[in-house]
């Protein structure tokens, strides 16, 4: 039994908040913390559990480590932004504690995704016998340990990996999205990179499209390549993959709102002055876009996230598509989510407790496909996220 510490009070927040929440069996006390504490004590107050919550700036070290300290948790799990994996890093090393994350350390001046900030802890985790754990959300996390079943299971040498994400709900608003607009429209608007021969690959954004038939009757859907983080992890570490790419379905109504809100400067990230102050334009679109929490109630369909990967098993061409279906509506009834949160924050609970079991624990700083990928979807779908894998079908070459 174990006390968790949750950074983070957004729709992810509320999802492992809700989570940790049902397993008992490995959390014996939660608490939850954010900038807002309103927001913890919302979600806090849907949950037939004592939650503790608190206040903290996740941008400063000293605060959080006063709150690390004061908690004394076995595990800081943390789903605030991408900005904040540092300093939340440096905090437990402070404090003795291990981390877990659900996305990669970015700069707030550049859309850059790259995981060589959190890997250089490394040996500072080590040497404290402390355990980072990166990306432990559904892509970047489950993707990764996909992949890595397909190379336990299914194929003696992977060679090629398509990683397909399709959100085929609807919230019926003109234009929102699904988790927080800022670094969701950071993350869309980047160059796409791609692996291929031993090199990245860089395209223009959503540039290259194709048409893909989805499962269990959710059907064609446009699929866009982008670059997503744990590419990178995945190539260093299954040294064997070639050909590495990233898909995401984007409605036409969702790229027409983006190419416009592009042209007219609002998805910037540099600061411009107006009325006699500076501001950032996407933070400012992020304050008047849709909150991604109000869509729960709202959004229906589903979503489909997997990966298609291809090599060799005994000497022969082979591919294996693994994936998982998720509900909207049934998120929402269960832990007032809709599934984009929930396929995020479900997988950062399995991944605790997977620390905190010890089935996956060893001091350092460590990527999803770097373990066993067995215990932890055994776990996935005892707690929403059953895994599909269809052996050997025909599948697009993309």
């Amino acid at each position: 039994m174990s006390k968790v510490l949750i950074i983070g009070a957004g729709g992810v927040g509320g999802v492992v908040t809700h989570k940790c929440a049902q397993a008992k069996d490995v959390f014996s006390e939660i608490t939850l913390a954010s900038r807002t504490k309103s927001k913890c004590d919302v979600i806090a107050a849907q949950i037939d559990y004592p939650i503790n919550t608190a206040r903290v700036d996740a941008d400063n070290v000293a605060e959080l480590f006063e709150l690390i300290d004061r908690e004394r948790p076995s595990l800081v799990i943390n789903v605030a932004l991408p900005y904040q994996d540092l300093t939340i890093m440096d905090a437990c090393l402070a404090t003795g504690v291990d981390y877990l994350d659900t996305a990669n350390y970015e700069p707030r001046d550049t859309a850059k995704f790259e995981y060589h900030w959190q890997w250089a802890y490394q040996e500072r985790f080590r040497e404290n016998g402390l355990m980072a754990l990166l990306g432990s959300g559904f892509d970047p996390g489950v993707t990764n340990v996909y992949t890595a079943l397909a190379a336990k299971k299914y194929l003696d040498v992977v060679e090629e990996i398509d990683i397909i994400d399709a959100n085929a709900g609807s919230h019926g608003q003109p234009f929102a999205t699904n988790f927080n607009p800022e670094i969701n429209i950071r993350e869309v608007t980047a160059p796409c990179r791609h692996w291929e021969n031993g090199m990245w690959v860089e395209t223009g954004a959503l540039t290259t499209k194709h048409s893909f038939d989805f499962p269990e009757g959710i059907g064609p859907m446009n699929i866009y390549r982008m670059y997503h983080e744990e590419m990178e992890s995945l190539v260093k570490h299954i040294p064997t993959i070639k050909k590495a790419q990233f898909w995401m379905t984007f409605s036409d109504n969702y790229l027409k709102h983006l190419e416009v809100l592009q042209n007219v400067g609002m998805t910037r990230i540099d600061e411009v002055e107006f009325g006699g102050q500076k501001i950032v334009p996407l933070q400012f679109l992020k304050a008047v876009l849709p909150d991604p929490g109000s869509l729960g109630p709202l959004t229906k369909g589903k979503t489909c996230i997997g990966v298609i990967a291809r090599g060799l098993k005994d000497g022969k061409r082979k591919q294996v598509y693994i994936y998982n279906i998720c509900d909207h509506e049934a998120c929402y009834r269960e832990v007032k989510s809709q599934a984009i949160s929930y396929t995020t924050g479900v997988p950062a609970v399995v991944g605790a407790i997977m620390m905190l079991t010890g089935k996956w624990h060893k001091p350092g700083v460590w990527n999803m496909e770097q373990f066993d990928p067995e215990p932890f979807l055994e776990r996935l779908s005892v707690m929403g996220l059953p895994t599909v894998v269809v052996d050997g079908g025909e599948w697009p070459e993309l």
